[in-house]
């Protein structure tokens, strides 16, 4: 059933555990993310990221999607991830998305909390909530790379005065973290994510979760974080599947299919495990 952030975000806030999203851009990953939500009784969040979407058109990922959450009995969230322009949002909740990112984070200050507040109240009037984002999370290679991460890392005071002014369902936060691989290992900080969850109250959201350790997960939900980002752990995998089924002799992609959904699968409930939203479906 779709439901949007508030849905799985309050509950997970409150009571201490994780939600992953993990993005999924086609069937494999689609399939592979329920079936494992659906048999651990865990609430999900389905994302799709703009920047995904040069290997996939966005009314094709929605129709998917959609049509595969308003089938299941657990909580799914729909959620466009990293909306980068109004244009591409507004396309994202016509097409059913229950929830948005509207990322805005290497905008100015106040030019984010205009645009972010603007897209709040649109959104709302329509029952679906917003996400966004303060400080900003590199990319560990590639354009969005940081030479100093740490300067832009999310300051606990605007977190609050963002969040009061935006009216945001949920805030993603900087503290160490960072999409893709990881070259190195992280050290988030973990003092800054209590102090942002202090000072605001509304859930936080981590994004750049593939490559953290167990003991990063859990310390980080423990000091507030409600929402975790996964992807790269999961395309990996389905590549990895792909590689087991051809080793065993599978010469044709339909049979592939198997192997890919299950190599997904196990990444999808260890994560789901680890989180301990399992069970609160």
């Amino acid at each position: 059933m779709l439901v949007n952030l508030d849905a799985v975000l309050r509950p997970a806030q409150k009571e201490k555990y994780g939600v992953g999203l993990f993005n999924a851009v086609n069937m494999e990953m689609t399939n592979a993310i329920m079936e494992t939500a659906e048999e651990l009784r865990a609430p999900v969040i389905m994302g799709t990221a703009e920047v995904l979407l040069g290997a996939a058109n966005l009314a094709e990922v929605a129709a998917m999607v959609k049509a595969r959450a308003e089938n299941s009995d657990i909580p799914v969230v729909l959620h466009y991830d990293h909306g980068l322009t109004f244009e591409k949002c507004m396309e994202a909740i016509h097409l059913g998305y229950t929830s948005i990112m509207y990322d805005c984070s290497t905008d100015p200050y106040e030019e984010n909390v205009e645009k972010v507040a603007e897209m709040v109240k649109i959104a709302h009037s329509l029952g679906v909530t917003v996400e966004g984002e303060l400080g900003h999370v590199g990319d560990n290679e590639g354009a969005g790379k940081l030479s100093k991460p740490s300067d832009y890392y999310t300051d606990p005071a605007q977190a609050a005065d963002f969040v009061k002014r935006t009216g945001v369902d949920a805030l993603a936060i900087a503290v160490g973290n960072a999409h893709g691989d990881y070259k190195f290992p992280p050290k988030l900080d973990f003092d800054r994510i209590s102090e942002i969850a202090a000072a605001v109250d509304v859930p936080l959201v981590l994004h750049g979760g593939s490559g953290l350790s167990d003991d990063d997960f859990r310390e980080a939900i423990k000091r507030g974080i409600a929402k975790v980002n996964i992807f790269t752990d999961i395309s990996k995998a389905q590549v990895k599947g792909m590689q087991k089924g051809i080793e065993a002799g599978v010469n044709n992609a339909f049979d592939l299919t198997s192997y890919e959904v299950e190599a997904i699968r196990e990444v999808v409930e260890e994560k789901m495990r680890l989180f301990s939203s399992n069970g609160k479906a």
